[in-house]
């Protein structure tokens, strides 16, 4: 079987024997990356891929190179393979693809997000029962396609990994809870107030949607290039590629073997610890040693939401461990970004019980975890008794009342999170800063190979994704003033100028070392300063401020999907619109039933092991300190007068690390991400924390032991 030459498929410059170059050199215009490696083929590869052959890089004792660079993510882990011919807008992407769509936005809405793994295995098995059961040519004749308008529609060929990644995006993008979800709970739960569905329906439809037209914008940027490899969707990619290509070949049939034994394993399991022993969940042999002390329960436990810090506690619940169910995988996200993580873990654990011990902020008057807002004598603080009628701060109450008081795992996870905002940017501005000059000025079209297979599609228009915006932007101002938020068409627009400059920084991130923390407690202190007195307005502000923010790089994400898939980016674009818009009105719907029969566990503090409000509960504390009490609660010189100012810290915090790297560069000074690290300063400030000791353990095991010293099994089965 003939191959084509490496040079002429992936464009890679000849091996120089004195320069040493590998496949790991940069392929967008970048500085190469010197190595001693020699290139070679995968001889079992060999038998999958016809065309684009993923590559090997092998070092002078014969054995392959650990995956380290941005191209050897690019061609060693995924296939330049494409066929061009392939049927996308089929009846089978259709049915499934808005059936799944509606079942992961109940489900989503219900319990928790539903996995992409979830959707891109049951999609497949799904689609290849269609592919059996509908009428259409026989199995033979399929291989071609027909020429019957009707058979290529209802069954053309063989289900293909083009149908499949189609319905994996619209229905993974459907089972995403809408942000804007939270604010109507707010407003119901805790305000007793019930928005017309109408405008609870344009304003989801609107903030899902403005986000999109800020990715598409900027993806000559942030998906185009090879250093935005977003390391969370390789192995879904590299699934994909398993399911659908060189379905003969040996190595294929052991990677696909391999994943159907660890699939069937973690199927069968995952029923103990969600359903038969949930106390599988977190297993402390500390607190079993000691279950009459609460330090002992504060610091080791953690298998219930707000009970503990998890230290040292085993989790065996796959979905808190290593499948991505939290904020990242331990099987995908590079460990740098890991250990940076957990370093702020370990210094979270120390600081949450320092200020607890030391009755710091009046700590030991509240529980050691929460997100509710109390009096200083530990009670929960009656936030409608400062409000007037029109749901806006009276000062002569407040008066009465009295300031509210964080618990000080909450206040710290604020001052986390405050400094985090000042290190992105520094970060950005000093690591990635001039990367992206460059690619602003440069005429030169981007040399990522991927990107050149996809230049036979067409392209969604840049003025599309303006449209998109602008009318998004509008619906927006028009449901604010309809849902009497409080919040004026100006302050509308400040807020999404803000997210604007978000995009850029958080995006980079998320693309390069696959981790974006939020940047929600940012916008919702802007929003405290430019519509003062008003917590629901302060909602709104954070909708338009920060939910595009999440939009835009989860839009970016499946954009690079479907550039490593060869997925066009019209169909990739379409399918996620759809998604977007049934999972919003399904969100609205099941939030509303799920309201009116749990509506006092979901306002409870630890709520039941299935029913929990603490994400609500956060968000509306978090309106009324910012949107109600910026001014009283965080001006300088009042009791948390110093959360602002944190802003300021973050922004020096990623400058010693960078000048260590110029002076000492073979120290690794560059793999500290200081973002992440001070992020999770308060990472540990709310829901189950079990899992933080075990996903460590098999981070460094995935990424460094295997990484490293597997390079060959990484490769193929990770």
């Amino acid at each position: 079987m003939a191959l084509p030459t490496l040079q002429s498929d992936v464009k890679l410059p000849p091996y120089d024997e004195k320069e040493k170059s590998s496949p790991r050199d940069s392929l967008d215009n970048e500085k190469a990356i010197p190595t001693e490696g020699v290139l070679g083929i995968d001889t079992e590869v060999e038998e999958v891929y016809t065309e684009g052959p993923r590559l090997i890089d092998l070092g002078d004792d014969g054995k392959e190179r650990p995956i380290e660079s941005d191209s050897d993510y690019s061609l060693r882990l995924i296939s330049l393979e494409d066929d061009t011919t392939l049927p996308i807008f089929t009846f089978r992407t259709w049915f499934l693809g808005l059936g799944l769509s509606c079942f992961g936005a109940v489900l989503g809405q219900i319990f928790i997000d539903v996995s992409v793994l979830f959707i891109q295995i049951i999609s497949y098995i799904l689609g290849k029962a269609l592919e059996e059961v509908l009428p259409g040519p026989s199995p033979s004749a399929r291989l071609q396609t027909s020429d019957n308008w009707f058979w290529r529609f209802l069954n053309p060929s063989p289900f293909n990994i083009k149908e499949h990644v189609a319905i994996t995006i619209m229905s993974s993008t459907a089972s995403l809870s809408a942000k804007a979800i939270s604010i109507f709970a707010a407003q119901d739960l805790y305000y007793n107030v019930r928005p017309n569905a109408g405008v609870g329906i344009f304003t989801l439809i609107a903030t899902q949607l403005i986000g999109y037209g800020m990715a598409g914008i900027l993806r000559k940027f942030l998906v185009y290039p090879t250093f935005a490899i977003y390391p969370q969707v390789i192995p879904t990619v590299q699934l994909f590629d398993a399911l659908h290509r060189g379905q003969e070949a040996v190595a294929q049939k052991k990677r696909l073997k391999f994943f159907w034994m660890v699939f069937g394993a973690i199927f069968v399991w995952e029923w103990f610890p969600e359903y038969i022993a949930p106390t599988l969940t977190g297993i402390s042999v500390f607190c079993l040693a000691n279950q009459k002390s609460p330090w002992f329960t504060r610091i080791f436990g953690g298998a219930a939401g707000n009970e503990g810090l998890g230290a040292f506690s085993i989790c065996l619940d796959w979905v808190y461990v290593g499948s991505g169910g939290g904020s990242i995988g331990a099987l995908f996200t590079p460990l740098s970004t890991q250990l940076s993580l957990y370093a702020g873990c370990a210094v979270c654990m120390i600081a949450f019980c320092a200020t607890y011990a030391s009755n710091t902020w009046n700590a030991q008057n509240f529980p050691f975890l929460t997100q509710l807002l109390f009096f200083e004598n530990g009670t929960e603080y009656d936030q409608l008794a400062i409000l007037n009628d029109n749901l806006e701060l009276d000062y002569e109450k407040l008066e009465k009342v009295g300031l509210p008081w964080y618990a000080s795992s909450q206040l710290l996870f604020k001052i986390s999170r405050t400094m985090y905002i000042g290190a992105a940017i520094t970060h950005f501005l000093i690591w990635h800063g001039p990367k992206m000059w460059s690619i602003l000025k440069s005429r030169t079209e981007c040399m990522d190979p991927h990107y050149i297979k996809m230049k036979v599609y067409k392209e969604v228009s840049n003025w599309v994704y303006l449209g998109l915006f602008v009318v998004c932007a509008g619906i927006g101002i028009g449901t604010c003033y309809a849902a009497k938020s409080g919040l004026p068409a100006w302050a509308t627009i400040v807020a999404l100028i803000f997210a604007w400059f978000f995009v850029p920084v958080i995006g980079t991130l998320n693309a390069t070392v696959g981790y974006a923390p939020s940047v929600e407690v940012m916008v919702q202190m802007i929003g405290g300063a430019v519509v003062p007195g008003k917590p629901v307005a302060n909602m709104y502000f954070s909708a338009y401020g920060y939910n595009p923010v999440i939009q835009s790089y989860k839009l970016m994400q499946d954009l690079k999907i479907g550039q490593y898939t060869k997925l066009p980016p019209r169909t990739t674009f379409t399918v996620q619109m759809i998604g977007t818009v049934i999972g919003g009105l399904l969100n609205y719907v099941i939030m509303a039933t799920v309201i009116s029969s749990q509506r006092e566990i979901l306002r409870a503090v630890q709520g039941t092991n299935v029913w929990s409000g603490q994400q609500v509960q956060s968000f509306n504390s978090a309106a009324i300190a910012w949107g109600a009490l910026g001014k009283p609660l965080y001006a300088t010189g009042t009791r948390y007068g110093f959360v602002p100012y944190m802003l300021l810290v973050g922004l020096g915090f990623p400058i010693p690390f960078w000048l260590l790297h110029r002076w000492f560069p073979k120290f690794g000074f560059q793999h500290v991400f200081t973002p992440i690290l001070v992020a999770e300063l308060g990472y540990l400030a709310v829901g189950i924390n079990s899992s933080i000791f075990t996903t460590f353990c098999l981070a460094v095991f995935s990424q460094y032991y295997l990484r490293k010293y597997r390079a060959t099994w990484f490769r193929k089965y990770k």
